[in-house]
């Protein structure tokens, strides 16, 4: 890799850092070339990335940015995880990392706050930003659909009472 390159790598990464809401730094204890394109793949379909990058270079990215805090956690062969929903990264990381062996968990952050593998573990089971943007609509639609069956409540109730008094009169 040539002075360009690193240039270029290194902005890319600042850029990246500039955007996302986590980064989760795993370390790859020999992942086969197969299991690294699963990971990426389950990586692109949650929006989130999945890159190696040298840790000098990822060093120098990071300086100056919220994530400075990861500084050392950048050592070894490390590869870095980040998305913009703060939960989707950490989500497909640890759910990877319970059915394969060749990749652990060192920690990550969200902003300046730096996680633990236990922190990245619990942020993973948070529900994420679509879950919980369902879940406000519903509770924003359910107030309206239980008004709704109030005020046609009573009409139903009338309609009903009307109903048997003319049956009663035709009998």
């Amino acid at each position: 890799m040539d002075r360009a390159q690193k240039t270029e790598a290194v902005a890319e990464l600042n850029r990246t850092f500039g955007e996302v809401g986590v980064v989760v730094v795993t370390r790859n204890l020999g992942m086969t070339v197969k299991q690294s394109t699963d990971l990426r793949n389950k990586m692109r379909e949650a929006g989130a990335s999945y890159k190696v990058a040298k840790n000098r270079l990822a060093k120098i990215a990071i300086d100056g940015t919220d994530y400075s805090v990861l500084a050392d956690l950048l050592q070894g062969p490390t590869a870095l995880s980040t998305s913009i929903d703060p939960v989707a990264a950490a989500k497909v990381v640890v759910d990877f990392a319970k059915t394969n062996d060749k990749i652990e968990i060192v920690g990550g952050a969200m902003g300046t706050q730096l996680l633990n593998a236990d922190g990245v573990k619990a942020l993973a089971s948070l529900p994420s930003l679509d879950e919980l943007r369902g879940k406000i609509v519903g509770l924003l639609q359910a107030p309206a659909s239980k008004l709704a069956a109030v005020t046609q409540a009573p009409a139903s109730q009338l309609a009903r009472v009307f109903k048997a008094y003319a049956e009663k009169e035709a009998a």
